[in-house]
């Protein structure tokens, strides 16, 4: 005997008419219990597990509604098909409102019965079903792709891909296909970092390469800015890819929604990509007409970012916006970003809006130094979750909101993302060796090739030299890098975490959302 396909207890004052749907029903695979009244359902929910109800509306004594009630009370997880004569709107409004699962109208069929009991109990299996086998079809272009000979455009399309399967398989937790696209994903990388080794230099002497971050303003706002348009950019620090594409839904239901993308230069990391984004210059020419920033560097002094708002309105000058109403912000905290959001009025008469924020960054800093953090955000799906629940009721998303409806058009885009680090590397360095973990610059740098891009002549990736006979590392894969003194010390508590400055998808391919008033 087949095991049943629910247990439906179905409550109608009229349920002997009922009988060619309960037989219809059976003949489906599922079980059925009926009684005639509230009450009595009430009872048969205390005493027996049942996986739905199908609820009559209009019944003597108690009806449908107060039913409804009193079952979610019992049980506020067991989903009810309430049914119906009447089609009056109010009605259904205060059924949706007490959260019933479906609602039909009388008179129904055999069929309408059992296709919505198969929504409510079977969707989820449906839907994991069609996840399970569209994932293993995809598996295998994606790999026939990664293996092929490919150009930028097409590294996105792919990422974009495994990002979607990341999505799906957050809602499907128990598919047991995550461990196989955790896999290909590092696959993919692998294959990634040979692409970028073959093609980087290529893209820093062409202008027919992707978009690089000092290309970022010049491609995707001072065309808008020349046409009139009103422009808020807001860039979100380290915010990768997949934790965009987590936001894109809430997005969508607000604003007409594109997604492009740029290429976070090398070292994919803030002191490198994001004042390259607002210079519109790669280091080594950003150094040399601002020296103090190389000072900076060689110090190891904080704030490697404190020249933005002197880099943009230089930038803004060069590019013949000079007359140009703007402001800059950098926000810290969610103190900051309130204030700003509380007086956003004061800016919506400019012509640009430049808004920096540091949080998913900063998370991803925290989570390395509090245990807390570390069971919140386990893992890449834990981490998205908890970008879109502080994304969802955040200052940030009602100030979108704000600008847009001043006729704002608005740029949403990141300086570099993140990835979750695995294998500790030792590395040799001398003192003067600066402190990344996913990337180092110095002299007398080193590690094995197959960990890193070694590069030994910065000129030639437009770095700059920051101390004589300068040296950078970039990581590969999933490669954290370790000093031989402090391998023990360090490498537990950089285990797992979220780290850049290096070579992967994750890193390099940075969201450029474009979101505009419906």
């Amino acid at each position: 005997m087949q095991p049943s396909r629910g247990h439906i207890l179905w409550v109608d004052d009229e349920i002997d008419h009922l009988k060619p749907h309960i037989l219809f029903l059976e003949e489906k695979g599922y079980s059925l219990t009926s009684v005639t009244n509230g009450p009595d359902a009430l009872k048969a929910v205390r005493e027996k597990p049942f996986h739905l109800v199908l609820l009559d509306h209009f019944m003597p004594g108690m009806d449908g509604m107060e039913t409804l009630r009193r079952l979610k009370e019992i049980k506020p997880s067991l989903p009810v098909i309430m049914i119906t004569k009447s089609e009056e709107e109010w009605l259904m409004n205060e059924a949706i409102s007490e959260q019933v699962a479906h609602f039909l109208i009388k008179p129904v069929n055999p069929t309408q019965i059992f296709m919505a009991c198969k929504q409510v109990l079977e969707k989820t299996r449906i839907r994991e079903e069609h996840a399970t086998s569209g994932y293993l079809k995809d598996f295998q272009e994606i790999e026939q792709r990664i293996s092929s000979s490919l150009e930028i455009d097409d590294w996105w399309q792919i990422y974009n891909r495994l990002v979607a399967w990341q999505l799906s398989f957050d809602e499907h937790k128990d598919l047991g296909l995550g461990n196989i696209l955790t896999e290909q994903i590092q696959s993919s990388n692998r294959e990634f970092v040979r692409f970028v080794e073959d093609n980087y230099l290529q893209w820093l002497q062409e202008d027919k390469g992707p978009v690089l971050s000092p290309h970022v303003l010049s491609h995707f706002l001072f065309p808008e800015l020349e046409q009139g348009q009103k422009i808020c950019f807001i860039l979100v620090d380290g915010l990768r890819h997949d934790q965009f594409m987590a936001l894109a839904p809430e997005l969508r239901s607000q604003f007409d929604l594109n997604v492009e993308y740029q290429v976070s230069i090398l070292p994919s990391a803030t002191p490198f990509s994001r004042n390259a984004i607002f210079s519109g210059l790669f280091p080594v020419e950003f150094c040399r007409r601002y020296p103090q920033q190389i000072t900076d560097m060689r110090d190891r002094q904080s704030g490697f970012n404190r020249y933005e708002e002197q880099f943009l309105t230089d930038l803004l000058k060069r590019k013949g916006f000079r007359d140009l109403r703007y402001h800059y912000h950098k926000i810290s905290s969610a103190d900051d970003g309130l204030r700003f959001q509380g007086h956003i009025g004061e800016y919506l008469h400019l012509d640009f809006l430049a808004v920096v924020v540091n949080f998913v960054d900063l998370l991803a800093h925290k989570r390395s130094e509090l245990d807390i953090l570390k069971e919140m955000l386990p893992d890449e799906s834990g981490y998205r979750f908890a970008v879109r629940t502080w994304f969802e009721n955040s200052w940030l998303y009602r100030l979108l909101r704000d600008v847009r409806d001043s006729g704002f058009t608005i740029i949403l885009t990141s300086d570099h993302g993140s990835i979750r680090v695995h294998r500790g590397v030792l590395v040799g360095a001398d003192r003067e060796t600066s402190t990344g973990i996913r990337y180092k610059y110095g002299r007398s740098l080193n590690c094995r090739e197959k960990n890193a891009l070694i590069i030994r002549k910065p000129q030639q990736y437009l770095l700059p030299e920051i101390v004589h006979q300068t040296n950078y590392i970039v990581a590969k894969d999933e490669v954290f890098f370790l000093y031989p003194n402090q391998q023990h010390r360090y490498e537990s508590v950089l285990d797992g975490s979220f780290q850049h400055g290096g070579i992967s998808l994750e890193e390099m391919l940075v969201p450029v959302a474009i979101l505009r008033e419906r």
